[in-house]
């Protein structure tokens, strides 16, 4: 009894050719993802940051000469906390205020008479604010001078730095992905150079122009799905390892962690698909040109 014969594909597939054109495409959709994460984490710190900034009002207290700041401090934070719109008053002592400045300063010790501002954060309720100027007009007669830092200017500027972020983002994104799809177009009409005897072949046996592009679409789009599942892997590891190695210094210099939240996964998927849409209607409109050029 004869064994059956297993059909063989119309166009095999060549490992060794496809091995270099995957390690490409995988890269740049690793370069994609990592991008697209970046803004992602950029965005969702951005959002935290400019909150914070609007329920928030930073006294800075500088007592008189030879004055107990830490007493002026919480002097100054009982005062501010009787002001309709003050939810909370947070006193921070001296050495609050060096741990601030240890990140420029290091290790130095500054001498105990160094006028060192002292910090009172006021959590102010956003629909409920004090009017305007009741903050400093309640310290006009202080022992000591108190400088108000309304911190909702700086959120305008979050605002506008993350939207630069996310259209940076967004335009490498575009970017890689041209690239990624001349990179395809290449590869296709190499394939259909070297696989021209197939196509001549399936063509006199009157099979359409339409079936031979399919067979070399089915094949792209396949090489792409691999593609964006691998890069988009890659680069979801490196998010997440920059953000568990990177905590403490992303923290130092007000970085954005990488990793903008559990639903960072569906990247994996969307990024496969795309990359295999991109190769597939890549190598669709490559081949179909060729096609046309030789039989037209």
């Amino acid at each position: 009894m004869t064994k059956p014969r297993r059909s063989a594909p119309l166009l095999p597939g060549e490992a060794g050719r496809d091995l270099p054109l995957l390690a490409v495409c995988a890269i740049l959709v690793f370069l994609a993802c990592l991008s697209v994460i970046g803004a992602a984490g950029a965005w969702r710190a951005a959002g935290g940051w400019s909150d914070q900034l609007v329920s928030e009002m930073t006294l800075q207290v500088l007592p008189a000469d030879e004055g107990d700041g830490d007493a002026a401090a919480r002097d100054a934070g009982a005062l501010a906390s009787g002001l309709p719109g003050v939810i909370d008053v947070e006193v921070r002592s001296r050495a609050a205020s060096t741990a601030l400045l240890r990140p420029w300063l290091g290790s130095t010790t500054l001498p105990d008479d160094f006028p060192l501002p002292r910090l009172v954060t006021l959590r102010i309720d956003p629909e409920n604010r004090p009017a305007s100027g009741a903050v400093e007009a309640l310290f006009a007669d202080a022992p000591y001078r108190v400088i108000v830092d309304d911190n909702r200017l700086w959120a305008g500027a979050i605002a506008r730095a993350s939207a630069t972020v996310r259209y940076f983002a967004a335009g490498l994104v575009l970017l890689v992905c041209g690239a990624a799809a001349a990179v395809i177009v290449f590869a296709a009409r190499a394939a259909l150079s070297m696989r021209r005897d197939v196509a001549e072949a399936l063509h006199l046996v009157g099979a359409p122009d339409s079936f031979i592009i399919a067979l070399f679409q089915q094949r792209f789009f396949m090489l792409g799905l691999k593609a964006g599942a691998a890069g988009s892997l890659l680069a979801l590891l490196a998010a997440l390892c920059l953000n568990l190695a990177g905590g403490s210094a992303a923290s130092l210099f007000f970085l954005p962690s990488l990793a903008p939240g559990w639903w960072i996964v569906i990247i994996v998927p969307v990024a496969a698909l795309v990359s295999g849409l991109i190769s597939a209607i890549a190598a669709r409109l490559t081949v179909s040109a060729g096609l046309k050029a030789r039989w037209p």
